[in-house]
């Protein structure tokens, strides 16, 4: 049970938690945290949290548990506003898609303070809208949180965290946080990357617009991603860079290994290609 939620950047990630808590009764305030007090009004209008404040330390004042929603690149300046204002007891995890550098943030705002009660973490979940009347309350249901601990992170930190996504119905497994990098860099990361270039290539044919009129269900479902927060997902990149690079390195040899046996007219090296990636695909996702 937690006594009061305070959510930095109450979106689509941080207010479908708050809907899916409220819903359980696992949480007695919600109190929401940014910059913009009429996206911090409309929240608190949809019934998302029950208030607001501009001010981080007073924010997080009477918080037990605290959760960073924030673009990835906002997560360091919030930690160092409310490093000396937590509660002893409050438990602090985050949402970002990329752990390494989350870490390496929360390594500098504590400095020589422990950072036991830090809880690094990703909910792999989402739509293509970002905003709080996206907002939703099953959003977790049968998703993954991965949570990335560190040596030193407490153990009841963990556990209380882990407690609260299960509450709002994730499956909650852990990782090494190069290892969840790694794997997020090329299935989550390199996706997105390739459908906001794909539509961005596109959006420059010499057919113009009118291209988009014979857009058939595959493409609309491979670039349905491209319309996600286009600030999020630049973050996301500079965030996971090395790991992002390298899958898009990889991609792009096989792209190129494609190309030449398109250019060739290699046909049994295009058949064994597309067969193994349907049987692989059809293997391992429902």
């Amino acid at each position: 049970m937690i006594k009061q939620l305070t959510i930095f950047g109450v979106g689509l990630i941080g207010g479908s938690l708050a809907l899916a808590l409220r819903k359980a009764g696992y949480c007695e305030k919600f109190v929401g945290c940014s910059r913009n007090a009429n996206l911090l009004q409309r929240a608190v209008d949809l019934g998302v949290i029950d208030s607001y404040t501009l001010d981080p330390k007073e924010a997080v004042q009477n918080a037990d548990m605290i959760l960073l929603a924030v673009p990835m690149r906002a997560i360091k300046p919030v930690l160092a506003s409310i490093v000396d204002h937590v509660q002893p007891n409050a438990v602090i995890t985050d949402a970002g898609s990329a752990k390494g550098s989350v870490i390496h943030a929360v390594n500098e705002a504590f400095g020589d303070k422990s950072s036991a009660n830090f809880v690094a973490g990703h909910p792999i979940a989402g739509r293509e809208k970002s905003s709080v009347e996206a907002a939703i309350d099953d959003l977790y249901i049968d998703h993954k949180v991965v949570l990335t601990p560190t040596a030193e992170t407490s153990t009841e930190a963990v556990l209380r965290v882990k407690d609260m996504w299960q509450t709002a119905g994730a499956t909650v497994e852990t990782l090494d946080y190069k290892q969840h990098d790694d794997v997020l860099a090329a299935t989550s990361h390199l996706p997105h990357v390739l459908a906001y270039s794909l539509v961005n290539t596109l959006s420059k044919s010499q057919y113009g617009d009118a291209v988009f009129d014979y857009a058939a269900g595959g493409f609309k479902s491979f670039t349905r991603i491209a319309s996600s927060d286009p600030v999020m997902w630049r973050d996301i990149c500079l965030e996971n860079k090395e790991a992002i690079l390298s899958a898009l390195n990889d991609y792009q040899q096989d792209l190129s290994d494609l190309a030449e046996m398109i250019e060739t007219e290699d046909e049994a090296g295009m058949t064994a290609l597309f067969e193994n990636a349907k049987a692989t695909r059809d293997r391992n996702i429902d």
